[in-house]
């Protein structure tokens, strides 16, 4: 089974995870030990100091990695801090970044159409995923408001629990077609098996939210879980696969 990450960072972050991994080469060695192919990445710095540092740490790391796709953060444009949004995507381009990130509570910003409805917009027509982390930036109420407004938006409920938080992501998935959740401490018994028997492996995403957690817990639950062996493989790396490759730069 060929496993591409949708959830992984490195850098050294304000708070310590569970084994810090500084840089992209110790990333990599994490993956080559655990078995992962490849990973939909960003840097701490990104969150942690801010996003134009972060983006560019994260472009120097990654440009002789084919194994790694980067994962850019954004800030409302108002305050002119990013270039325009036709020049910025052509940077992520050049770049090899393909989906962006946001943080609206440590950057101190609302993430919706008043704000932020220029790059949304964009977004939307270019298909470029959004990654939002529970854990990081973002609530229910406001993932659940972002997508009331732009209903076609790709976006990836990332970090969403390890009890499970079907309640809360199941109406989403129900309503939005474009709505995917990625694995990341998803360690519910029987979870896997009852979210592909009631919705296709098609809206779930192999994500590890390495180095906070293990690549190899999720890994060895989607290998072990009671799914066809195509389900499996879907989510392990061919529904991300799918997703950046629909990406219009």
């Amino acid at each position: 089974m060929r496993f591409f990450d949708c959830n992984a960072f490195f850098g050294l972050p304000a708070r310590r995870p569970l084994a810090p991994v500084p840089t992209v080469d110790h990333l990599l060695e994490e993956m080559d030990r655990a078995g992962v192919e490849r990973a939909l990445v960003w840097h701490i710095a990104q969150h942690d100091a801010s996003p134009q540092v972060g983006n560019q740490l994260l472009a120097d790391a990654i440009q002789s990695h084919t194994r790694l796709v980067g994962c850019w953060t954004i800030l409302p444009n108002q305050t002119g801090e990013f270039p325009s949004a036709p020049a910025f995507f052509r940077q992520m381009h050049d770049a090899h970044v393909l989906a962006l990130r946001v943080f609206p509570s440590a950057h101190r910003f609302l993430a919706n159409a008043v704000s932020m409805g220029d790059w949304l917009e964009q977004m939307v027509a270019r298909r470029v995923p959004l990654l939002v982390s529970l854990r990081r930036g973002m609530d229910w109420r406001d993932i659940y408001a972002l997508l009331a407004e732009f209903p076609r938006l790709v976006c990836v409920v990332c970090d969403h629990g390890c009890w499970g938080m079907d309640r809360m992501f199941r109406p989403l998935l129900e309503r939005y077609p474009n709505v995917y959740v990625d694995t990341a401490q998803y360690l519910l018994d029987g979870g896997l098996e009852a979210l592909v028997a009631d919705y296709g492996a098609r809206r779930l995403l192999f994500g590890s939210g390495f180095p906070e957690s293990y690549f190899g817990g999720m890994m060895l639950a989607l290998r072990h879980a009671r799914i066809p062996d195509e389900a499996k493989g879907a989510i392990a790396s061919g529904n991300l696969e799918r997703l950046l490759g629909e990406v219009q730069l």
